[in-house]
């Protein structure tokens, strides 16, 4: 099969890039390269046989179709690119809502313009889902919990979007739900809840866990935002992909459906508790101090996978201590292109 990912430099993008090209696909890539790491991730990618490069930016109507276009013979069309950190768009929100929302506007207007048949999986977020005000939080030893939903969040759970992140990908999230209605375009949309694992340069606005790993590697000092009690439930990489694969094999079922895709709750974790698995992992006294809450930042988040295991058999198989020992290898062997990519502005 051929494949178009765009933002595939980035985190998810490479592994899923990889994962195809390591099956005998044709992979497209499509990326402007503007976050940090990716041209390290594209270097990889351009010495990969069977993945093309497109230097292109979402934002742009006319570098999207003509990409499009170009491959539009394509079996799979994977909607990756995004600003990525709420801070970010805090900051600059107009940048994040061209990037997220125009963004992938631009994706579905040129696909369905080029009456390209493909099916379209949308990466969004659990920030849909807003910082859940409303909720009766308990704080335990183990982290914040919900009473209310101990087996975690379902996607029948009130949108509710908070921050200019939170809008951005929540707009976007229903504008490609909405055309699998009204133009019968085949898509997917999946909220995505704390996704790890190797080729992540993550950094203190984005993908915390192997930032924090990378921090305790290089000596640096971790802050952690809030009181570290919240909880989160970490999926590795590899998982996700096998959702996506899973999803593209049932298509005619599962087109226009929404999936939480987190770690669930055998894979939730408190970033305290995450702190000291690490400091056992790597047999350190890991250097932290705390800072106050950021916007939006949910006490506890936990997806309720079970619509994704009903409907595709699927389950998240890594749990996070073997997911956290293949991030440590992979940032100790790559330990100074890291620190490099990561000094870059």
């Amino acid at each position: 099969m051929k494949v178009i990912i765009t933002g595939g430099a980035g985190f998810i993008g490479v592994n899923t890039a990889l994962a195809h090209a390591r099956a005998g696909d044709d992979v497209v890539v499509m990326d402007n390269l503007s976050r940090r790491g990716s041209e390290i991730n594209a270097k990889l990618l351009r010495a990969v046989r069977g993945v093309t490069f497109e230097r292109g930016d979402v934002r742009d109507y006319n570098s999207v179709k003509k990409i499009f276009a170009a491959h539009r013979r394509t079996s799979l069309l994977y909607h990756f690119a995004a600003q990525v950190a709420v801070t970010s768009s805090v900051e600059n929100p107009r940048e994040d809502f061209e990037t997220n929302a125009m963004g992938t506007l631009n994706v579905l207007e040129a696909a369905r313009l080029l009456k390209m048949k493909t099916p379209i999986f949308f990466a969004s977020t659990n920030k849909v889902y807003g910082g859940m005000e409303n909720e009766k939080f308990v704080r335990r030893a183990s982290g914040w919990a919900s009473p209310r939903f101990p087996d975690g969040i379902g996607e029948s759970y009130p949108a509710d979007f908070h921050s200019p992140y939170g809008c951005s990908k929540g707009a976007a999230d229903q504008y490609v739900r909405d055309y699998a209605r009204i133009y019968e375009m085949k898509t997917v949309v999946f909220r995505q809840s704390c996704i790890y694992g190797i080729n992540q340069f993550g950094v203190e606005d984005q993908g915390w866990i192997a930032h924090f790993a990378i921090k305790a590697l290089t000596g640096g000092r971790i802050t952690i935002y809030g009181d570290g009690f919240q909880v989160r439930d970490a999926l590795y990489v590899d998982d996700l992909i096998r959702l996506y694969r899973l999803a593209y094999r049932n298509i005619n079922k599962v087109s226009g459906e929404i999936f939480n895709a987190g770690g669930g709750a055998s894979n939730a974790i408190s970033i305290n508790g995450f702190v000291k698995l690490l400091g056992r992992k790597l047999k350190i006294s890991i250097d932290a101090k705390y800072s106050d809450w950021r916007h939006g930042d949910q006490k506890v988040f936990i997806s309720d996978n079970s619509k994704a295991e009903r409907l595709l058999g699927w389950r998240p198989r890594f749990g996070v201590d073997k997911g956290l020992e293949k991030v440590i290898v992979w940032a100790q062997e790559n330990r100074r292109t890291i620190i490099n990519a990561l000094s870059r502005r």
